[in-house]
């Protein structure tokens, strides 16, 4: 068969096969899948054509002569021959090239040990108004605390991702003492790009109305738990006067701000209202050894909430050497005042109290008398107005 007609049938067959494969009959939606495959379809015949013609044209080019008696006839190609390539040009970037172009930067590690923080210069957030200079806030060393010395001390560590950008960040109790007590505040700390500890923020401090922070805990979704006291006892006050409360706090995007908890501590629902008042105490005539009888008269309201199981009448013997009344029923040995322990007020009542003394009018210098409340198991309470519970005595000679 010449040359030209072995063509003419293997083009006839492509044409046919590439026309049964992109003419299908069919839905709208048919058409448009096969529009999308038209290019690879289109890449695959004209790679076929292209291989068709490659023996008989390129071998009659190259010799430049009638090809010599009949030429073996090269197998069909497919139709469904497998395509070729995308070019990369039009195609989706590879995997490695895409994970190069979009990988996020990675947090810094805000993970900060006890001893870089010791070891680092560095800042803090302002310490109270009532602690002295020495509790600096500029390139400070802190010292391990708690620490005698007024200066800035770390009193714990601990870590978690406050910010939530998958890397941590670290969180330290500091203290400064100012007399007997401390400041103290909850700090957070990052580090920058260039590997530098910052100061992320400050959670929470010792400042309007919370005198202590006494613990705290990083939480699993980087709030922080801590709790605060409305009393930092020192000084001889006792522990039980401290109220506890966990408030939590998060990070915003600028500052930490409590996210749950109480807001305040509000008045102290242990406590009661007591006043008291005096009569003029009246001093009788001198006996043989100079001293004469006194006899005074106190009064004590209780404006409640709660009723007072006992009422003290601390340093009365400053007046007069103790001789009858309401001195009989005192018990006072177990008194933590010092003073005269006797039944107390209920709410909403008042009840008098009389006390009769010898007295030395010389040693008299501007007497007082004060009342205080106590509960049923010996303990001092503070009182609700305190200003009220003293009373200057008026004598009479």
């Amino acid at each position: 068969m010449p040359e030209q007609e072995v063509l003419a049938t293997e083009f006839a067959r492509y044409r046919q096969a590439a026309m049964t494969e992109i003419e299908v009959p069919g839905p709208a939606a048919v058409r448009r899948a096969v529009r999308r495959r038209r290019r690879s379809h289109l890449a695959a015949g004209a790679t076929a054509a292209l291989t068709l013609l490659a023996g008989p044209v390129v071998g009659y080019a190259a010799l430049d002569r009638p090809a010599p008696g009949p030429t073996p006839v090269e197998p069909t190609p497919s139709a469904t021959a497998t395509p070729s390539p995308t070019p990369s040009g039009s195609g989706s970037p590879s995997p490695s090239s895409a994970a190069t172009s979009t990988s996020p930067t990675r947090a810094p590690d805000g993970r900060i040990s006890r001893a870089q923080l010791f070891a680092a210069r560095l800042p803090l957030p302002d310490w109270p108004s009532y602690t002295p200079p020495t509790c600096t806030t500029a390139d400070v060393r802190l010292r391990p605390g708690p620490s005698d010395d007024y200066v800035p001390a770390l009193l714990d560590v601990s870590h978690g991702d406050l910010d939530r950008d998958g890397a941590t960040e670290t969180v330290a109790l500091l203290g400064c003492r100012f007399g007997e007590a401390q400041a103290k505040q909850l700090v957070a700390f990052d580090r920058n790009d260039a590997g530098r500890i910052v100061t992320l923020g400050r959670i929470v401090g010792t400042d309007q109305g919370i005198k202590d922070v006494t613990g705290f805990e990083v939480q699993a979704d980087g709030q922080v738990r801590a709790q605060v006291a409305d009393l930092q006892p020192c000084c001889g006050t006792p522990t039980y006067w401290t109220r506890h409360q966990w408030r939590t706090y998060g990070w915003d995007g600028d500052r930490f701000t409590r996210t749950g908890g109480p807001a305040e501590f509000g008045p102290d629902t242990r406590l009661t209202d007591l006043s008291l008042t005096a009569a003029e105490m009246v001093l009788g005539p001198a006996g043989s050894d100079g001293r004469r009888p006194g006899t005074l008269t106190l009064t004590v309201t209780n404006r409640g909430p709660l009723d007072a199981a006992q009422v003290s009448f601390p340093a009365l013997e400053l007046i007069g050497t103790p001789d009858g009344g309401d001195w009989t029923a005192c018990r006072r040995p177990e008194d933590p005042s010092g003073g005269c322990r006797l039944s107390g007020v209920p709410a909403g009542e008042r009840r008098t109290y009389t006390f009769r003394f010898q007295v030395d009018p010389d040693e008299l210098n501007q007497p007082t008398a004060l009342v205080e409340h106590l509960d049923s198991k010996n303990r001092l309470w503070k009182d609700r107005t305190p200003q009220d519970n003293r009373v200057a005595l008026r004598v009479k000679s």
